[in-house]
């Protein structure tokens, strides 16, 4: 019969799991957002924007009225953006090498009060961009005055023209007068000589206004010619080169940082990979035991050294009293961290070696422990060459071996029965965490616990999840022969029998009682089986030698075996 074990509900998005992702992959969107700010700010300097100068335009017309300033204005910003002013403007500059179209899309007009128009222009540096608003600016009052000038000239013209026909025909009306006068006097004669000489009169006046006219226009527009000026010399405006290389660095450190957060989130949901200590522990079957700090990288292990080291040869001087009362031999199977198992295997043997011998047998792919020169009196062997031997009287094996891709499972017991998993946290998947724990169960490769790399640093969690008696008996007490879940209950012994056997309650035992499902444990002695190697072993004795036994009773009249 067989105790059942309650399964905790998953939740449908783990947000601690996704908080731990984003934490635990910290330096790639750190990463990335250092990345943005760099290219935020060389592209300031590899791609300047330029320089903008802005100057203002006082424009005088001929005739001007409050109600139509407006359209006023707008008729000089449309004519300030042609060809015609930025042809004139490139001819000042001298430049041949610009088309006026191109020039237009470096500067832009606008109307800010009447008759005042702002001048905003682009070039490749300061000095550039003063030139061209100056030139903009006088290219624009040139072609202004010389429209309104051609305009007074052409009136000029068209009066002079009218004088000259209206002087043609006074000649021509002289001519009629003295042809009159020449006849006999007569009242028709006389009525005729009066309305010619009314005519004449006529014309006389009409040729001097025309003269005047023609006078006045010749001389243009002087008042537009004057008052069209330049009242805003060009100045340099906008962003300081700082300022702008402030800007673009603070845009793409956010770009960055949004790429990177995002990046970061999808990878903690796509890759199922475990960070939590709770969660490498469900999926193991195996409790953390203990955890290691990642391996320095960067700048900083030059003045962090001592920390990684001191905190890993802490972890090993407890993982070595695990070693020292192991009934044989142990292994260190690393999953993801090579050159840490073996660093962390080197602490535990020179911890070992001050009061035993010491064999590590060096079974990684990279041989990793003896690249290491582990000093004397430990012995490191090649695990490729080590045969399948009982330690000798005194002397223990340490086992290194690699759990990773292309493991040869059947060949790891002989590197030892009991086995300690250093994994670095985010490196495997589950399933591949699940694929280990059962290869390691198939070949009767007892886990005795987990040494956690590179932990999320808010994980507060012990590693353990209870759900139920099987995963309370972790450690060795999980190698016994029968495994929780198939306890067998058997007719209870006579209660005053079982109380005598038990002192009472009040024995040396760990006694555990409880009722319906509460059982009690009691460590009085006994013999205790396992399996180990390749088949199953009797193991006898605890870390000190003496026979444990592990017995369980409940109530309801049945004892638990």
């Amino acid at each position: 019969m067989s105790t059942p074990t309650a399964t905790a509900p998953q939740p449908l998005v783990d947000l601690s799991g996704l908080a731990a992702g984003l934490r635990w992959r910290r330096r790639t969107w750190l990463g990335l957002a250092l990345l943005g700010l760099l290219l935020g700010v060389a592209s300031t300097v590899v791609l300047p924007a330029g320089s903008t100068a802005v100057t203002r335009v006082y424009v005088a017309h001929e005739e001007e009225s409050f109600t139509n300033a407006t359209t006023i204005g707008e008729t000089d910003v449309a004519l300030f953006e042609t060809t015609q002013v930025a042809a004139r403007a490139l001819d000042v500059l001298g430049t041949t090498d610009v088309r006026p179209q191109d020039l237009l899309g470096d500067y832009r007009v606008r109307s800010v009060a009447a008759n005042i128009l702002e001048l905003t222009v682009t070039g490749r540096d300061g000095p550039d961009a003063l030139a061209r608003a100056q030139a903009l600016a006088e290219a624009y009052i040139a072609t202004h005055v010389a429209r309104i000038q051609a305009a007074a000239d052409a009136e000029a013209a068209a009066l002079s023209e009218r004088r000259a026909t209206a002087r043609s025909q006074l000649d021509e009306l002289g001519d009629q007068i003295a042809d009159v006068a020449a006849q006999a006097a007569t009242p028709a004669t006389a009525a005729q000589l009066e309305a010619l000489y009314a005519a004449r009169a006529g014309l006389d006046g009409q040729i001097q206004d025309l003269g005047q006219r023609a006078e006045e226009a010749g001389i243009g527009a002087p008042r537009v010619a004057a008052g069209t000026t330049i009242v805003d010399a060009p100045r340099i405006s906008g962003r300081s080169p700082l300022v702008a290389a402030g800007i673009a660095g603070a845009v793409g450190l956010l770009l960055g940082l949004g790429l990177g957060l995002g990046l970061a989130l999808v990878g903690a949901v796509v890759a199922d990979r475990p960070v939590l200590r709770r969660d490498v522990a469900a999926h193991l079957g195996a409790s953390v035991v203990a955890q290691l700090p990642a391996p320095l990288r960067g700048p900083s292990r030059l003045w962090r050294r001592s920390r990684p080291v001191s905190e890993r040869r802490r972890a090993a001087a407890v993982l070595a009293r695990l070693v020292t009362t192991a009934p044989g031999p142990v292994s260190l199977l690393e999953l993801g961290c090579a050159r840490l198992a073996a660093s962390l295997a080197a602490d535990i043997a020179a911890e070992l070696a001050v009061d035993h011998d010491v064999v590590v047998v060096d079974d990684l792919p990279g041989r990793e422990v003896q690249a290491l020169g582990v000093e004397a009196p430990v012995e490191v062997v090649d695990g490729a060459a080590h045969p399948t031997v009982p330690a000798a009287e005194g002397t223990l094996h340490l086992g290194v071996g690699s759990a990773g891709p292309g493991t040869s499972w059947t060949d790891l017991a002989r590197l030892g029965g009991e086995t300690l998993l250093v994994v670095r946290a985010g490196a495997e998947s589950t399933a591949r965490l699940h694929e280990v724990a059962r290869q390691l169960a198939d070949v009767g490769i007892h886990v005795l616990g987990v040494v956690l790399v590179h932990p999320d640093p808010r994980d507060r969690t012990d590693g353990t999840l209870w759900d139920g008696l099987h995963h309370a008996l972790r450690g060795r007490a999980a190698a016994a022969e029968r495994h929780p879940d198939e306890l067998v209950l058997v007719p209870a012994a006579d209660p005053a029998a079982q109380e005598d056997a038990d002192g009472g309650g009040n024995g040396a035992g760990d006694d555990r009682t409880t009722d319906r499902g509460t059982s009690k444990r009691t460590k009085n002695g006994g013999t205790r089986n396992g399996a180990g190697g390749n088949g199953a072993a009797e193991k006898n004795g605890t870390r000190n030698g003496t026979d444990p036994a592990v017995g369980v009773t409940a109530g309801d009249g049945v004892e638990v075996t």
